[in-house]
């Protein structure tokens, strides 16, 4: 997810807003970074053999699966959906489950539920009716005995007759019906368009380091779900048209011919085919009409780990095919539509269609994992949206009507990216917001560079970060997202960690980084890393410990500040140069000394420096051309939070 606010930041140059930090000498008292020890759950996990020291999933890595069957029904003058699902669960873990657990996330929007900001009140979901098998289930109140289901807050929790054994699986039905909010996530506008979310009872995680992961829904904090099998039908009245995750089944029972004639045009084509236009919208001939006067939208997904969907009958609908690679080991270039979907009022979304192709074949090449899916659906979300959310296959975006072209870019690359991580490697994001936001920011960044060439975002989303750091208002990336300090949150789950994928890759090189990114990528491809995975594959892939850097910048808040404390010069050209450590934060000195002739000597004062307690490293320059300039971090990739002091230049 990218707010507003978050993406309008990024556009131009940040102008510091504090004043800088005032420097210190820490020799006697600086700490020093701590290994990184992971929790003890995981620790078991390695032990187990399903996680691995190297970081990639070990030989015993298990996970659970679901296949979802889901009959929903749009009331749209009610601003509701009411349906019916079966849920055949599988327990691939090596443990018996007596209870299981389901996620209601629309009770975040019940009368007197918790949350970490204000939502509006729509009741949240109503349960029906609950079978597991072939046994109708009883509602049980917390502490009776026998088996029955029971709520807590965003919680469902089952308790089936007999536990699900490992390697067996379960049937459960529910049939529930929930009223849409106005405005977040999901919502409703103009009654006109509709994107559902979050909207039906769906498994919790139950993963081989915490078992069962029921951290509550407060709002904030996004979602951390497990892969499925999605087989869906959604009934809408006439005229309404359905875009969701996963594959239509039957496009020609639900598309007015012309309409359907350029839906399949749109597959091979490379420039955009106006699937729906004004003139459709006009006439009304968007979808056919039913005896009925309701139609059966049916959609396929496979691993996927979740589902979401939008209705509108005022939408225009541009769509064009996209090169991902070769997905199959065929040697042929595989392709997937891309696919815009906004009103006429959304006047820069012309050319979302062309930001949409762009951001997927950029990011499968980047990331070297093909997009995966049949299609991509950017949604056009004015009033609902503030920003943009990311589902499979599915993101709803803001109009962004008085803004420039490049943001709009911006926010759909973002959510795009987010078809990577949490989408394909399933990050919880519940906790650690950083795994998934702060990846797809760093990937959105290098999109930005080449779809923008010669424009850099990378010092921007810097700024961003030092902004914060110098008003010491930041939390620490390894602190659960929901309980993020007020108003550090967004720092620490979004600019932050992508300045030190940049900063990381600075230190590795672009080849070591890349080969570690990407062996992280591939590794966990539709599984569920942790932490300290992406940790440890950095440290083998790379051949370093680089529990330093995960201490100083992962599990702290210390700020890097290395200075130019003198430079001594010779009448023979030679001199000596002292760097200064003033801040905690630990990185290598790297120094860039420029001759009056114009000849640079690199020069690196070595982490191992730093770590052995000095705050003080001298450089000798030998003799030679007078030295006239002296910078530290020339390339400006390492996130100093005083500049000013970086610099030395011979007065003259």
């Amino acid at each position: 997810m990218r707010s507003f606010s978050r993406a309008l930041a990024l556009l131009g140059a940040f102008v510091a807003s504090a004043s800088p930090l005032v420097s210190q000498t820490w020799e006697d008292r600086r700490p020093l970074p701590h290994p990184v020890v992971p929790p003890a759950e995981y620790r078991q996990a390695v032990e187990a053999g399903t996680r691995s020291p190297t970081g990639e999933p070990g030989p015993n890595y298990w996970q659970q699966s679901a296949r979802y069957t889901i009959e929903a029904r749009l009331l749209p003058d009610e601003k509701r959906v009411e349906g019916r699902e079966t849920i055949v669960y599988y327990n691939r873990s090596p443990r018996p489950l007596p209870v299981l657990a389901l996620y209601l996330l629309q009770n975040v929007y019940a009368e007197g539920a918790m949350r970490n900001s204000p939502a509006e009140v729509t009741g949240g979901i109503e349960i029906r009716e609950v079978w597991v098998g072939d046994s109708v289930a009883r509602e049980i109140q917390p502490g009776q005995r026998g088996a029955g289901y029971g709520t807590q807050g965003t919680n469902l929790y089952i308790r089936p007759p007999a536990p699900v054994a490992a390697g067996d699986s379960v049937q459960i039905t529910l049939d529930w019906a929930f009223t849409l909010p106005q405005r977040g996530r999901q919502g409703w506008n103009a009654d006109n368009l509709f994107f559902v979310a979050y909207w039906y009872p769906q498994m919790a995680v139950y993963d081989d380091v915490g078992g069962w992961q029921l951290d509550p829904f407060l709002g904030d904090a996004e979602f951390y779900a497990g892969f499925g099998t999605y087989d869906v039908t959604i009934e809408a009245p006439d005229g309404w048209v359905i875009m969701a995750t996963g594959d239509l089944q039957n496009p020609a029972a639900v598309l007015a011919e012309p309409v359907l004639a350029r839906y399949r045009q749109a597959h091979t084509s490379d420039s955009v085919v106006h699937v729906l236009t004004t003139a459709d919208l006009e006439s009304g001939i968007a979808t056919p009409v039913s005896g009925s006067g309701t139609l059966r939208w049916r959609f396929h997904a496979d691993s996927v780990r979740d589902f979401a969907w939008s209705a509108t009958t005022a939408s225009l609908w541009d769509a064009a095919r996209i090169p991902v690679g070769d997905r199959d080991g065929d040697g042929r270039t595989d392709y997937v539509r891309g696919d815009a979907i906004y009103r006429p009022d959304a006047t820069r979304w012309t050319e979302a269609w062309r930001y949409v192709q762009h951001s997927i074949e950029h990011h499968s090449r980047w990331t070297g994992i093909a997009y995966p899916w049949p299609h991509m659906t950017a949604v056009e979300g004015g009033g609902i949206m503030g920003g943009g959310m990311e589902y499979p296959m599915m993101t709803l975006i803001s109009p962004f009507t008085e803004a420039p072209d490049t943001l709009l870019y911006l926010v759909v690359t973002h959510e795009l990216a987010h078809m990577w991580v949490p989408m394909i490697v399933s990050t919880d994001e519940r906790r650690y917001g950083w795994m998934d936001e702060g990846t797809t920011d760093f990937n959105e960044l290098e999109a930005m560079k080449e779809f923008y060439p010669g424009h850099n975002p990378e010092p921007d989303e810097q700024e961003a970060y030092l902004q914060a750091a110098r008003q010491d208002r930041e939390g620490e990336l390894m602190r659960l997202t929901d309980y993020q300090y007020p108003g550090a949150g967004g720092v620490a789950s979004y600019q932050k960690p992508a300045t030190l994928l940049i900063a990381l890759r600075e230190l590795l090189g672009e080849e070591t980084f890349l080969r570690a990114y990407r062996t992280y990528l591939g590794a966990w491809a539709f599984k569920h890393p942790k932490p300290w995975d992406f940790f440890n594959v950095f440290n083998a892939v790379s051949g370093q410990n680089l529990d330093w850097f995960w201490s100083t910048w992962y599990y702290e808040t210390w700020t890097l500040d290395h200075a130019v404390e003198r430079v001594t010069t010779n009448p023979d050209g030679s001199a000596t140069i002292v760097i200064e450590d003033k801040g905690q934060a630990f990185m290598p000195a790297r120094v860039t000394i420029t001759r009056e002739n114009g000849q640079q000597i690199e020069r690196e004062i070595a982490v191992e420096h730093w770590l052995a307690g000095n705050t003080r490293g001298e450089i000798a320059v030998p003799r030679g051309s007078p030295v006239v300039r002296v910078e530290i971090d020339a390339r400006r990739k390492f996130p100093d939070i005083e500049r000013n002091n970086d610099t030395w230049e011979l007065k003259t």
